[in-house]
C-alpha cells in the first residue's frame, strides 16, 4: 500500500457528538512520524474547540496495529523532534490535557509509543488479538511517550514493572482482567462498540461529562483532602450551570433533556 498523501494520515469523521480519528498509515502498522504528530496534534486542537463534539473515538487504519508507536525510520533521518517534541508530546497527545472523553478502539496491536497513546486516552475498546506493550528496553531505549507513568496508575505496580523490564506484551484478555480495557470484542465489531460506548456518554450533560473526567484525574495525583477541594469547585460550577436544572426537569417530564454547551 502506498503511503498516504500528505496530509491524510490522519483521518476525521463525525457521527452525531462523536468524531472519529484513525491513523492512517496501515503500511507503517501507523507509526508515528512528524505528520502524524502534527496531524494529531491539530485534529485534537480543533476538536477541543469545537462545541459540537463531545466525544472522541482513536483507532489505527487497517487491521493489523492500532499503533506501532515512533517510526524509527522518520527517527533516523531527522523526524524526532517532531514526533517527540510536538507541543502536545509524543504524537501530538501524550502530554495533551484533554477536557472531552476519549475512546481508543484498538484495531491490533498497541506497543511502544503505540501503547502510550492508548494510556493518553480514556478508555479501551479492543479487538480479541490485540497485544499491548513497550518492548522498549529490548533496543536499548525507555518509554519516554509517558508509558512509565501512567501504567503503574493503569495497572498493579507489579505487572507494570514486568512489561517494562522484560518488554514482553500482555494480550487483550489479560488486559482486560487488569482493566486496562474497558471492552474485547471481535473486529468486525469494533468500532460498533467503540461508537456503542461514545453514544453512551453522549446522552449525558457533556460539562458534567467533562468536569467529572477532570476531577478524577486530579484528584487522583493528590491527597483526598485536596481531592475533596477539586470536587468541591467542580460541584459548584456544574451545580450553577443551566444543565443541573434541565436534567431533573426533564427527568420529571419523562424527556429526554436538552443540554447546553459551553
Amino acid at each position: 500500500m502506498p503511503e498516504p498523501e500528505p496530509g491524510t494520515e490522519i483521518l476525521r469523521e463525525t457521527r452525531g457528538h462523536v468524531a472519529i480519528l484513525t491513523i492512517n498509515r496501515p503500511d507503517a502498522r501507523n507509526a508515528v512520524n512528524a505528520a502524524v504528530a502534527k496531524g494529531l496534534s491539530n485534529a485534537f486542537d480543533a476538536i477541543e474547540a469545537d462545541k459540537d463534539v463531545w466525544v472522541v473515538v482513536l483507532t489505527g487504519a487497517g487491521d493489523k496495529a492500532f499503533c506501532a508507536g515512533m517510526d524509527l525510520k522518520a527517527f533516523a533521518s531527522g523526524e524526532g523532534g517532531g514526533v517527540m517534541g510536538n507541543k502536545n508530546g509524543f504524537a501530538g497527545i501524550a502530554r495533551r490535557a484533554f477536557p472531552k472523553p476519549i475512546i481508543a478502539a484498538v484495531n491490533g496491536f498497541a506497543l511502544a509509543g503505540g501503547l502510550e497513546v492508548v494510556l493518553s486516552c480514556d478508555l479501551v475498546v479492543a479487538v480479541e488479538g490485540a497485544s499491548f506493550g513497550i518492548p522498549e528496553v529490548k533496543r536499548g531505549l525507555i518509554a519516554a511517550g509517558g508509558g512509565l507513568i501512567r501504567l503503574p496508575k493503569r495497572l498493579p505496580m507489579a505487572v507494570a514493572l514486568e512489561l517494562a523490564l522484560t518488554g514482553d506484551p500482555i494480550d487483550a484478555q489479560r488486559a482486560f482482567e487488569l482493566g486496562l480495557v474497558n471492552r474485547i470484542v471481535p473486529a468486525a465489531a469494533l468500532m460498533d462498540e467503540a461508537m456503542a460506548l461514545a453514544e453512551r456518554i453522549t446522552v449525558n450533560a457533556p460539562l458534567a461529562v467533562r468536569r467529572s473526567k477532570a476531577v478524577m484525574y486530579e484528584a487522583a495525583q493528590v491527597p483526598e483532602e485536596a481531592g475533596w477541594k477539586i470536587s468541591e469547585e467542580a460541584t459548584r460550577i456544574v451545580f450553577a450551570g443551566p444543565d443541573a436544572r434541565e436534567g431533573p426537569i426533564a427527568f420529571a417530564e419523562k424527556r429526554a433533556p436538552n443540554w447546553q454547551v459551553e
